[in-house]
């Protein structure tokens, strides 16, 4: 993260969204608001070409340098910082009908009693309440609409969305090899995300707007003198 933190052109737009979520990261966990953040990523599909030399005593796994491409797959990941808890789909596409499916089991199995789910993510196209009504029938991407409200980060400041830290896990924890199947990677991921949904694996973050605002001074004092 420190790498990318500060990664485009920091404006005032950017500073008032990075703003609007720092402080929504601040806000104690309330069961009937609970914060989630969103994202989604496309993963290949790898097969070997020769079967693998399995581990022996003092010999670890041996692969072929060559490999067989399967196509793609993309997953789908909500994770509640403050709760310890992710969701998440394996999908052949990403869509604004996947994104539609996947809030609806969402709203509807992971969090039915919730007043309003406070929703982070990044400004794809499909990330949106239009998404809903071009998945379903108008009554039931109303309701489904009135379930979220929705934040979104500036523009390449994918590092304020902390569902890029999930997925970090998820992808050296669970995806760091070669996985022939889109089955197969939904059973892996489903099992690593139960796990750590067991331990209750929470995020800490510590970026507050009171460090931004000391980190990205020159930002501030720039915007206001334009």
């Amino acid at each position: 993260m420190k790498k990318h933190w500060c990664i485009g052109v920091i404006n005032g737009e950017y500073l008032a969204r990075m703003e609007e979520l720092l402080d929504l990261y601040e806000l104690p966990y309330d069961e009937k608001r609970p914060l989630v953040c969103f994202d989604e990523r496309p993963c290949q599909l790898l097969g070997d070409m020769m079967a693998p030399i399995p581990m022996k005593p003092a010999s670890v796994k041996k692969l072929d340098e060559h490999y067989k491409r399967n196509g793609t797959c993309s997953v789908l990941l909500a994770c509640e910082p403050l709760k310890g808890f992710r969701y998440l789909e394996v999908r052949e596409t990403r869509t604004r009908r996947d994104y539609g499916l996947f809030m609806k089991e969402l709203a509807e199995k992971q969090y039915p009693h919730a007043e309003k789910i406070i929703l982070v993510q990044d400004n794809l196209n499909t990330h949106g309440a239009g998404s809903f009504y071009e998945t379903f029938d108008a009554e039931t991407a109303r309701q489904l609409r009135k379930r979220f409200e929705f934040h979104y980060t500036p523009k390449k400041a994918s590092w304020l969305n902390m569902a890029e830290i999930e997925f970090s896990a998820l992808s050296k924890q669970c995806l760091d090899r070669r996985i022939a199947d889109m089955h197969t990677l939904a059973k892996e991921a489903e099992a690593w995300a139960a796990e750590r949904n067991a331990n209750a694996v929470k995020i800490q973050w510590r970026f507050t707007t009171d460090k931004a605002r000391t980190k990205l001074k020159r930002h501030y004092a720039g915007a206001i003198k334009n």
